[in-house]
């Protein structure tokens, strides 16, 4: 397919065949994490288990009916151009991204925590939708909002300063970085508070090498860093 095919308008039918096709596809990490959630706790009667699970899937049904046709494409299809620094970090975060389910689920199976009050699992619950908020905020905002860390040339890409970009360069991240910090908490458990640790200091390792990589390639994006000076942390970093 020509580049210029590739760009023609779809048809209402084809857009809601692939809506419908991107809620099937980020459904199946919400079903991943369930699993991993609910064997490793040995039961499924664990509802601050089934809310994430809710809020996660709720949030990706709404962004993928919301956002454009061309953002889902770019978001479920291999895309050329990227970083082979990101793919390799991606897949260990990916990884090491799980293990605080593993563990949150161990601790309900086996009490390593003991009870955690439910007005802070009620604050970490709001964190986290908070968290989820930023990150379908900075999806909906960016239409070159990609999975891995690449120039897109072929869509004239250029920096992003509405939305949230606003206030910091990377509100995507920053999403994430709330959401893996609180998840912990909201599911009742201190032990996997230190592999979601290790996952938000990927989160700030990435933001760092991708960063690095706009200010060099992306044109405007210094210009931008300039009016915006944080990347990931407002005030801090």
């Amino acid at each position: 397919m020509s580049r210029r095919e590739s760009r023609e308008p779809l048809s209402k039918d084809a857009v809601r065949r692939l809506r419908v096709k991107g809620i099937i596809y980020g459904t199946i990490p919400v079903i991943i994490m369930g699993a991993i959630l609910f064997v490793s706790a040995g039961t499924l009667n664990w509802p601050m288990g089934w809310v994430i699970l809710g809020v996660l899937f709720l949030a990706t049904a709404i962004v993928t009916l919301i956002c454009s046709p061309d953002l889902i494409m770019e978001r479920m299809n291999k895309q050329a151009g990227a970083k082979d620094w990101d793919a390799r970090l991606v897949r260990v975060m990916n990884l090491i991204g799980l293990l605080p389910l593993l563990v949150a689920g161990l601790d309900m199976r086996f009490g390593w925590t003991g009870q955690i009050p439910l007005p802070v699992q009620a604050a970490a619950l709001g964190i986290f939708i908070f968290g989820y908020g930023v990150f379908s905020w900075a999806m909906l905002t960016n239409r070159f909002f990609s999975l891995v860390v690449r120039i897109q040339n072929e869509k004239g890409h250029h920096a992003v300063t509405t939305g949230p970009y606003r206030f910091v360069r990377h509100p995507g991240y920053l999403g994430f970085f709330l959401i893996v910090l609180a998840q912990p908490l909201m599911l009742g458990s201190l032990w996997a508070l230190l592999p979601a640790g290790i996952t938000a200091a990927l989160f700030l390792v990435r933001t760092g090498r991708e960063d690095a990589t706009l200010l060099t390639e992306l044109v405007g994006y210094r210009e931008y860093a300039q009016e915006v000076r944080y990347r990931l942390l407002p005030g801090i970093w």
